[in-house]
């Protein structure tokens, strides 16, 4: 007997969008940058209204520290030590560590870490995800450096297929950037584009509700005829 595929579930994470990293409190201005050159923040934006106007789960895997360091590891990496030469750099409760206002909704979730570059490990976020019976996740966000791969590298290893969304994300250069998405990405995940995934979401939702009312009539016609009722 052949065995059928479990019923797909689709959430959208979205990494370190945040006032801090890619918007007006930036440190990072060749990240914002390459953001700007390829309408990362407009393209996001899209994404998720389309995500939730097909009831799709957004989440947002946001990075901060504590003002002690505390549940931080603060020495184990080069970039890390550089950061937070700066005693203020996205510490927790600040506007720096927001997400980007034009990518926030009220109905969105929020992972927050406060270690490393990747959004699964130390966080609840595998746990929120399996809450919701996700078995796919899409991901947007920065960066095509660090957190992107690690990002999907996580995922697959947890058992989740993979999108990333090829005008959501960026990373600096650019040519390094493409080189990640076509020699790294191109191995764990499927690569699509806003237009698509917004496309497809659409048609996906229309074709649930004209399913819905299809089967509702039916029942109605079903009842009507063990009753004896017509409509003529």
């Amino acid at each position: 007997m052949m065995r059928r595929s479990p019923v797909e579930r689709v959430a959208v994470l979205v990494m370190e969008m945040q006032r801090g990293v890619v918007g007006d409190l930036t440190k990072f201005p060749e990240l914002v940058e390459a953001c700007t050159r390829h309408d990362v923040i407009a393209n996001a934006a899209r994404l998720l209204h389309a995500a939730r106007a097909a009831a799709i789960p957004v989440i947002h895997c946001t990075a901060a520290f504590r003002p002690d360091r505390a549940g931080s590891h603060t020495g184990n990496c080069p970039f890390i030590v550089s950061l937070l030469k700066d005693p203020g750099h996205m510490l927790e409760g600040t506007p720096a560590t927001e997400v980007v206002p034009d990518l926030w909704d009220a109905g969105d979730l929020e992972s927050r870490r406060h270690h490393g570059f990747s959004p699964f490990t130390g966080t609840s976020l595998d746990t929120t995800l399996r809450s919701l019976g996700v078995t796919t996740v899409v991901a947007a966000g920065v960066s095509l450096n660090l957190g992107i791969p690690g990002l999907a590298l996580e995922a697959v290893n947890l058992g989740y297929r993979v999108t990333v969304v090829e005008d959501a994300v960026a990373g600096i250069p650019d040519d390094y950037a493409r080189a990640v998405m076509k020699h790294t990405i191109g191995l764990l995940a499927s690569r699509t584009t806003t237009a698509d995934l917004a496309r497809n979401w659409a048609e996906q939702t229309e074709t649930g509700r004209t399913e819905t009312g299809r089967t509702e009539a039916e029942r109605a016609e079903a009842g009507r005829a063990g009753t004896g009722r017509s409509e003529t």
